[in-house]
């Protein structure tokens, strides 16, 4: 028991410590299995956005429109951005303390950086945070989760060469899609933030 325990934490150490070298093996076959893990979210039929992620959209018109930057592909994951996931997922995740909505959709409000706040809170202060860094927001995509209580979830999804990685306010770790224990169900679609795709199963 103690020796299970011991590798778990010693395995999270490895995840939040280790760099790009890490991540991009970490991106390459399903645990337990010799098959390819899908790199990549399966993006499905089109669908509508969150009507929360609407009003957000109103409030904060300069983090949905659109740019140039949204041509291209993933992008490669360096040591340097490496180290800006890490950094802004810990400084985020620090920064604000956890809230409940206990509203439900009449208390949804996506703001960012706010000193208490909700899943919603922690993914849009992170993409906000990556786009001040300089990132291309066609990489910088939030999606819809569900949990295994049955809540439903928003986390930031970062599109790398390597693979999708989540950036997640419950855990301190940088983990794959696949890796992530949630029913995906909607993300932002990487050509234009404004569209909304539902998520294929693996």
């Amino acid at each position: 028991m103690q020796r299970t325990s011991g590798a778990v934490v010693a395995a999270a150490l490895v995840v939040m410590i280790g760099g790009v070298q890490w991540a991009r093996a970490a991106l390459l076959t399903v645990p337990g299995t010799s098959r390819p893990a899908p790199a990549h979210i399966e993006l499905g039929r089109p669908t509508l956005p969150p009507f929360s992620y609407t009003v957000f959209c109103l409030r904060y018109e300069a983090e949905c429109r659109l740019r140039r930057s949204f041509r291209g592909g993933p992008i490669r994951l360096t040591e340097e951005r490496w180290a800006d996931l890490r950094e802004v997922n810990l400084t985020v995740n620090v920064a604000i303390a956890p809230a409940r909505n206990e509203l439900g959709l009449a208390g949804e409000t996506w703001i960012i950086n706010p000193v208490r706040g909700d899943c919603n809170d922690y993914a849009v202060s992170k993409r906000h945070e990556l786009l001040q860094r300089g990132w291309p927001p066609r990489v910088l995509l939030l999606a819809e989760v569900v949990v295994g209580s049955g809540e439903h979830h928003l986390v930031l999804v970062v599109r790398t060469r390597s693979g999708d990685v989540v950036l997640d306010n419950i855990t301190p770790q940088i983990k794959p899609w696949w890796r992530a224990p949630y029913r995906w169900v909607r993300v932002q679609s990487p050509g234009s933030n404004r569209l909304w795709a539902v998520v294929g199963r693996l």
